[in-house]
Order: C-alpha cells, then sequence, then structure tokens
C-alpha cells in the first residue's frame, strides 16, 4: 500500500456542509469495481460513501489543510491512501491517479496474485488482471497504462507488440506499445458507449522475430463516466384516472433510459414530479415512485366537471437522483379525468304543459327539458324517462330525443275527452347507466306533466254493429222491421242525428231520417241472389250537425227465415231411355228453393193427362228425394217425349208443381247408348218445329223475289228519263244530309235517273284526268264488270250475281265485305236493286241438305224431310 499526495485545493471560506469536491472522477482508473472512500481523523473535512468531500464546519483557511482519503476497491479489495491538500491559493484540483509514473511502471505492470505488486509467472505464460481506463479522458495522450516486460530481456534485446481491435485491427491506432520499452498506452479519449471493452494479445520476440513468450490476453475496461442524460421513451405521456377516485388509486406509469452503466450510479434514475397544473383541489393531487415512475393518486376529490385534465412535468435524474452532480431530464404526463355517472340528471322546471285532441295518436304533447353535468352523449349523460304515475291505462309514454337528451311525452292510445278532460303525470329521469356508489337522485329528478285534453266532434257510433234480426221472408212493404240508432260520443254538445241509407243492394227497405225507424218497399225473399246464407246485409249511415258534421255507419242483418213459397221442380229436366227398354228405368230427383222441411223428402207422380202418360210410363219412390221412372210397355217409338210429373214438398202447407220432363226414346247401341243419328233428335226438334223452319224459309223465298221485281222497275223508270248530268254536279258518291224526314221517296220529285251507270254519260260530259272530288273513290283502273241487257230474262239473273261477284273479288279497290262500291249500279232497264254476293237459286228443289245433319241431333229430322229423293 502507498501514500502518495495527489490533491491541492484553495479556498478562503467554506460553509457547514458545503460541498468542498468529489473524488470519484480522480480514482476512475483504479481499481476493477465500486470504490469507496474513507475520510481520516480530521474535524474539518467528512466524505461520503461516492467520494463527496463536504466542510464539517463553517471554515476559514488562512493555509493549506491536510485531509487523509482512504479508497477501497470492494471488488478486488485493494486499497489507497492518499492526502488531500487544500489552500486558499488555488481552487484547482490536480488530477490524481493511483499508479506510478512511468518510471514505476514496473511496480505494478504485473499484480501479483497476492497483496504484493510483482506477477508471479506460471508455466511461462503472463497472468495480467483487466486493465481499466476512464472514458472521456482529457489527456495529455498519450497516456501510458502498463508496462509489459518478459524475463528474457536481461539477457538479449527484444521487441514488444500487441494485436487485436483497437491496435492492428479496426478501430486501429487507439492503443500503441513501446516495441523497446513495452510501455502500452491509451492515444485518444475512449467512449464506454460505444466500445465498452478492448481485447489484445501481447507478444514478445527477439531481434530475429522469434516468438520467446507465449502471446498473452490483455483486458482494458473502459471505465463510465456519467456523459449521458436520461431520455424518456415519450416526451408526452397520456393517462387517465375516473373521477373520484381514491387515494392511491393507480394511474400510469413513465419510463426513460440512459446510456451510462445501469450498474454504476452513472445510469441509476429517479423520478419526481416537477409541477401540476392546475393545483386544484390541491397542488399534490398525484405523486411518482421514485424508482419505477408508475403514477399514483394521493389525495381525493378528482372532479371531471371542475378539472377535466391534469398536466404534470416529471423530471428523470442519475446519480439515483444526486441533484449537484446527476445529469437530468423532463417529460409531460396529460392525465385525463374520465367521467362516471355522478350527476343525476335535473329537470329544468317541476311542471310542464301540454294539449291534445281526443282520439289522436302518435303525437307529441310535451317536451321535457333536463340537464346533466356528466359528460355529453355518454351513457352517464343520455335520459331516459318513465312515467311513474297518472297514466293507469298506458296512454302516453316518454322516449328521449337522442339529439337533445328531451323527453317527448307521447300519446300512444286514443284518449277520450268524455272519460277524462285532464292527465297529470309523473315523470322520472334517470341515465342509462346506475349512479355512482353513494350518490342519489335529488328531487328535480322527478316533474309533473299536465295534459289538457281537447274536445273534438266525434263519430256517431251504432250499438250493436253489426245488428241482427231474423224474420220471415215474405214480409209485405211498409212493414216496420226494427229501429237501427246510433250513439253520439259527444256528450257535452248538443247535437243531432240524422240517418240515410249508404247500401241497399236489393232496395227493400227505407229508414225514417229522424228516428232511425227502418221499414220495407218491397217483398223481402230468401231466394233472393242478394242473399247470402239467408242474411241479407244492409248498411246506414248516421250523421251528426257538428262542426265539422262528423258521419259514422252501422251494418243492419237480416236474418231471413223461409216459408214454403217455392215449388219443387223435377231435375234432371232431360234423360234418355232407349226404345227397347233395357235397361228402362230413369232415376230422377227434385230441386226446391226452399230449405227443409219446406223442401224434401218429395212426393212424385205422373200426370193423368195426357191419358198415355200413365199407359206408357210409371214412376216409383225410391228414397225421400229420388224415385225411379220406368217404361211400362216393351217398345216405345224413337222421339222426343214431355212427361209431366207432379211433385210435392213437405212443407207444413205442402206445395205441389207439374213440371216436365223430356225423356228421349232412342235407338241403341248394344252398350245402351243412343246412335249418332239419334242424337241429332236430342236437340228437341219435333215435327211442329221442322215445320216452322220451312215456312220461314219460303217466306224469306218470296221476300227476295218480290225485292228483284221491285229492283227491276224502278230500273225501268231510270231509263225512261235518262237525263244526263253534269260529272261535277253528281251526287252519287257524296252523302246528303236533309234537316227534315219526308214521307219516303214518293213526296219529294227527285230524278232517280242520276243513279245511272256512268258508262251511259256521254263522253264529253267525263272530267278530265286529274280532276276529281275530295269525296271520290281513288283513281285505279276500273274492274270491268258485266253489262246486261235492257231487258235482261230473268234466268239470266244469277249468272249475272255470279259474274259480279268474280269481278268484285278480283277488284283490288274493292273492300274487303260486300258492299254497295262494288254494285253501285245495274245495267239499264232493271230496277231491281243489289243482292251482294248472295249466291242462291229461286227455288230450292235442288238445293242439297245432308249438310244438316252435322249440325246436331235437332237438325237431323229436316235433313231427312227435305234431303231425301223425290220418293
Amino acid at each position: 500500500m502507498k501514500k502518495k499526495s495527489l490533491f491541492t485545493h484553495h479556498d478562503l471560506i467554506y460553509r457547514s456542509a458545503f460541498e468542498v469536491f468529489s473524488l470519484n472522477m480522480d480514482f476512475a482508473n483504479c481499481g476493477r469495481g465500486q470504490l469507496k472512500f474513507e475520510s481520516g481523523s480530521t474535524s474539518d473535512f467528512r466524505i461520503d460513501a461516492s467520494g463527496v468531500v463536504y466542510a464539517a464546519r463553517d471554515l476559514e483557511l488562512t493555509g493549506p489543510a491536510s485531509l487523509t482519503v482512504q479508497v477501497n476497491d470492494i471488488a478486488t479489495k485493494r486499497q489507497w491512501t492518499t492526502q488531500v491538500k487544500v489552500s486558499p491559493q488555488s481552487r484547482q484540483q490536480v488530477n490524481p491517479t493511483c499508479q506510478t509514473k512511468s518510471q514505476d511502471l514496473t511496480e505494478i505492470m504485473f499484480p501479483s496474485r497476492n497483496a504484493d505488486s510483482q506477477l508471479k509467472r506460471m508455466k511461462r505464460d503472463w497472468v495480467i488482471p483487466p486493465i481499466n481506463v476512464a472514458e472521456n479522458s482529457r489527456g495529455p495522450f498519450p497516456q501510458e497504462l502498463v508496462r509489459i516486460r518478459s524475463d528474457h530481456d536481461k539477457n538479449r534485446s527484444l521487441r514488444y507488440s500487441v494485436t487485436g481491435p483497437g491496435a492492428d485491427q479496426p478501430p486501429t491506432g487507439i492503443f500503441i506499445i513501446d516495441p523497446i520499452s513495452g510501455e502500452l498506452s491509451v492515444n485518444k479519449p475512449l467512449d464506454r458507449e460505444h466500445i465498452p471493452n478492448f481485447h489484445l494479445r501481447a507478444h514478445a520476440v527477439d531481434l530475429n522475430g522469434n516468438q520467446v513468450e507465449n502471446p498473452i490476453d490483455i483486458i482494458i475496461n473502459v471505465i463510465d463516466m456519467n456523459d449521458n442524460r436520461p431520455e424518456f421513451t415519450h416526451q408526452i405521456w397520456n393517462g387517465s384516472v375516473p373521477e373520484g377516485s381514491k387515494p392511491g388509486t393507480f394511474v400510469m406509469t413513465v419510463t426513460s433510459v440512459d446510456k451510462d452503466d445501469p450498474k454504476t450510479f452513472n445510469g441509476m434514475l429517479r423520478y419526481k414530479i416537477l409541477s401540476q397544473n392546475p393545483e386544484s383541489p390541491s397542488s399534490n393531487m398525484f405523486t411518482i415512485n421514485n424508482k419505477t415512475g408508475g403514477i399514483i393518486t394521493v389525495a381525493a376529490g378528482l372532479d371531471r366537471e371542475k378539472v377535466s385534465q391534469y398536466t404534470l412535468i416529471i423530471q428523470a435524474t442519475d446519480m439515483e437522483g444526486n441533484p449537484m452532480y446527476g445529469l437530468s431530464n423532463t417529460a409531460t404526463a396529460v392525465i385525463k379525468v374520465t367521467d362516471i355517472n355522478d350527476n343525476p340528471p335535473e329537470f329544468t322546471a317541476e311542471t310542464f304543459f301540454g294539449s291534445v285532441p281526443e282520439n289522436r295518436v302518435n303525437v307529441i304533447v310535451a317536451n321535457l327539458t333536463v340537464t346533466d353535468k356528466d359528460q355529453p352523449n355518454t351513457l352517464a349523460w343520455n335520459a331516459v324517462y318513465k312515467i311513474t304515475g297518472g297514466d293507469p291505462t298506458g296512454s302516453f309514454s316518454v322516449p328521449t330525443d337522442p339529439t337533445t337528451n328531451e323527453g317527448l311525452v307521447t300519446v300512444v292510445k286514443p284518449i277520450d275527452y268524455e272519460t277524462s278532460r285532464t292527465y297529470v303525470l309523473t315523470v322520472e329521469a334517470r341515465n342509462e347507466v346506475p349512479l355512482a356508489r353513494g350518490i342519489h337522485s335529488p328531487r328535480q329528478s322527478t316533474a309533473t306533466v299536465s295534459i289538457q285534453v281537447i274536445d273534438v266532434n266525434e263519430s256517431p257510433y251504432f250499438q250493436p254493429d253489426p245488428k241482427l234480426i231474423k224474420l220471415e221472408e215474405g214480409m209485405l212493404p211498409e212493414s216496420t222491421l226494427t229501429t237501427f240508432t246510433a250513439q253520439d260520443p259527444d256528450r257535452f254538445m248538443q247535437q243531432s242525428i240524422r240517418y240515410s241509407k249508404l247500401a241497399d243492394p236489393a232496395n227493400w227497405l227505407r229508414i225514417d231520417p229522424n228516428t232511425g225507424r227502418i221499414t220495407t218497399v218491397a217483398v223481402l225473399d230468401r231466394e233472393s241472389p242478394f242473399v247470402k246464407n239467408s242474411l241479407y246485409n244492409a248498411t246506414f249511415m248516421a250523421s251528426d250537425n257538428g262542426e265539422p258534421p262528423a258521419t259514422g255507419t252501422g251494418t243492419l242483418q237480416i236474418y231471413l227465415l223461409d216459408i214454403n213459397d217455392n215449388a219443387p221442380k223435377v231435375f234432371p229436366q232431360e234423360a234418355e231411355i232407349c226404345e227397347k227398354p233395357e235397361p228402362n228405368a230413369v232415376n230422377i230427383t227434385a230441386v226446391d228453393g226452399d230449405l227443409n222441411p219446406n223442401a224434401g223428402p218429395f212426393a212424385f207422380e205422373l200426370a193423368h193427362r195426357p191419358t198415355d202418360v200413365r199407359r206408357n210410363w210409371t214412376i216409383t219412390r225410391i228414397s225421400g228425394d229420388y224415385a225411379q221412372l220406368r217404361l211400362k210397355i216393351g217398345y216405345l217409338e224413337s222421339g222426343i217425349y214431355d212427361l209431366p210429373i207432379i211433385i210435392t214438398d213437405s212443407g207444413n202447407l205442402p206445395m205441389s208443381n207439374t213440371s216436365y220432363l223430356r225423356i228421349k226414346v232412342c235407338q241403341c247401341d248394344p252398350h245402351g247408348d243412343c246412335t249418332d243419328q239419334q242424337h241429332i233428335m236430342a236437340a228437341g226438334l219435333g215435327t211442329g218445329a221442322i215445320i216452322s223452319i220451312l215456312l220461314c224459309i219460303i217466306i224469306l223465298l218470296i221476300l227476295v223475289l218480290m225485292f228483284v221485281v221491285w229492283m227491276k222497275r224502278r230500273d225501268k223508270e231510270r231509263q225512261a228519263k235518262q237525263l244526263l248530268i253534269d260529272p261535277e254536279d253528281d251526287v252519287r258518291d257524296n252523302i246528303l244530309k236533309y234537316d227534315e224526314e219526308g214521307g219516303g221517296e214518293e213526296d219529294q220529285d227527285y230524278d232517280l235517273s242520276q243513279l245511272q251507270q256512268p258508262d251511259t254519260l256521254e263522253h264529253d260530259t267525263i272530267k278530265p284526268v286529274g280532276i276529281r272530288r275530295m269525296d271520290e273513290r281513288p283513281l285505279h283502273p276500273e274492274p270491268q264488270y258485266p253489262m246486261r241487257s235492257a231487258a235482261p230474262h230473268p234466268g239470266d239473273i244469277g249468272d249475272f250475281i255470279n259474274e259480279g261477284l268474280k269481278a268484285a273479288d278480283n277488284d283490288p279497290t274493292a273492300p274487303p265485305y260486300d258492299s254497295l262500291l262494288v254494285f253501285d249500279y245495274e245495267g239499264s232497264g232493271s230496277t231491281a236493286g243489289s243482292l251482294s254476293s248472295l249466291n242462291s237459286s229461286s227455288s230450292g228443289g235442288d238445293q242439297d241438305y245432308d249438310y244438316l245433319n252435322d249440325w246436331g241431333p235437332r237438325f237431323r229430322k229436316l235433313a231427312d224431310m227435305y234431303g231425301g229423293s223425290d220418293d
């Protein structure tokens, strides 16, 4: 252990606890780990474990003062002792070193494994402990670190060298060695944050370059200095805390980093809060864990409605927070106070008013406004309204307006002025989430809503509706049925009601406009098509004289009870049976418009006349509604037979009716079906019908002949006049309008010769080409219609008509139907008019009537009568 004076300080006066200087930087090159400083027995100064020297009392120095300092390396257990001199002449500190000067490097070059300073050689290898070099040294450079020697240099000259990063490898030139003396030096300041240590190898060779020692490893550690400030990972930190939080509630954590060695005081950080803004309700609402950076609350009273945000300035300091030697940095912590439901909604008034017309629904009656100090548009601010009294029927609801947070008192069921003129509702306002614990709803969270109901003119109503009455059908006109009156719900209005008929499908009823008495105007018939299932519906209207008038409708249902007023009829009305009855029976029944018991069972009986009915037929009752009709004789000639059958119903006063059943007797095939020829007779053409058809045909032919004769006579009269007219005055194609109708052509003196054939006119009277009236037919080549002689033979009429028909069919200008345009003019000398395209003969002797067979069974008899031979 060596004792060497390294320091000299000078000052005049030191106050008690005044920091004089620090020895930590001066002993940076000493030891391998943390150093511990101890002072001697002097009472003027004291030194702490980190090497800071303080004045133990107020001092006034008139001369140099001496202080003994003992330095302990906790890792290697090495010790150094030095004398520090403090003089009033100088306040500068002399840089110390625990190493000897250059001539003394050999003393510490090979540290002994024991307490001495000599290295012991083991198996010709060098064992050297790590060398500590402080970073950011100010020099002077090169600065000697250690002397490397070999015991072979006593008898011969050696050359020393080092290799490795920092020597001959990048970064090169940091460490150099004197090849002769073996002094290893550092050539520039080191940076621990860049390279914390260097691993070099030392070599010893002779002048011939032969290795005389095995290479040894030299470890150079860069000792950290406090040359880096702490840096926060974020400059602004955001956190939140619910309002009303208790002390000790965690808020957030801030962190910072220091590039210095975290195992030394240089990298040991401490946090503290420098300021809080705003300082309400106190200046110390938060505290911070000085080691972890965790921020918590330390005081109660956080209220978002008063202070919604706090801003803290956080400081991080290294050297364990030493304010004198530690480096510091700051960051900002923004803490938002989040909302909780600690403010209930409060109505702006104790009573709200509104009015609504009766019978109106989905109408907003009143708007309820509230205030809530919580954050808008949150669950703690949104209001929910509830009716707690005054609405036993549930006629109102109070939904929330999502924009204004108002309560909308709305009518959801019709309300009646005559039942209640005023409603007084009790409404309570709450939030969507419950209030915070310990918060209770005040009286202002409940309000009263007074609603006035406005009377309006309501429609009269029939009671009951529909009204059902039961009557027997057949009631005579002017019979009173019932009184159908309506009620006026407006009990507080003096109004009168008048009645009218709105719907009466059969027009059977009449209603008194003042009393509502309903009488009949026609006989009520249950079998009417307007009656469905014995029910007849009529609708009536009641109107009051209010402003504006109101109307109501009611339905009267008349259930008509059946009476026996309809006679039964045979069904079916037609049937078939074979000439040779095998089978020879027909099943029949009856239909009756009445209902049971005025309908079946029915009694069937054959009429007494004509007498052949009972002689040829017999009827047998099968059941209450069915009977069987049979032939009594073995053969009956084919034909149509109408059988009178007397049918009697089962009414209290039975009704009988003679109903005719048309029986077709026909020739049958082996299957019992009528043949085709007989099916024609099924159409029902009897002898009388065929005679009637023939008479009609004969009359039609006579009329045709008379018309032909009359037309010939007119033609002769027209030829006798032979008057020529100007084509411009041709009125044949014109339509003449007459103001009066006369007694016919004979009471007017018209020249009918104007309707003569154009070919009978002189050629010089024909209009030139291109000159025509607007109402003329288009100019097309005229078809070559046939010309008849002035005095045709009656037998030529048929040929003339056929030729004219053929010409008309080939005429492109002819219309697609028979018209007078085709047969405008008959030849001269003929008074007969056009017979259009009729193609028939004046006699039917050679007419073929076989086509009547295709018309059905009703015309087959006619074909047999007229279509046969002369025989």
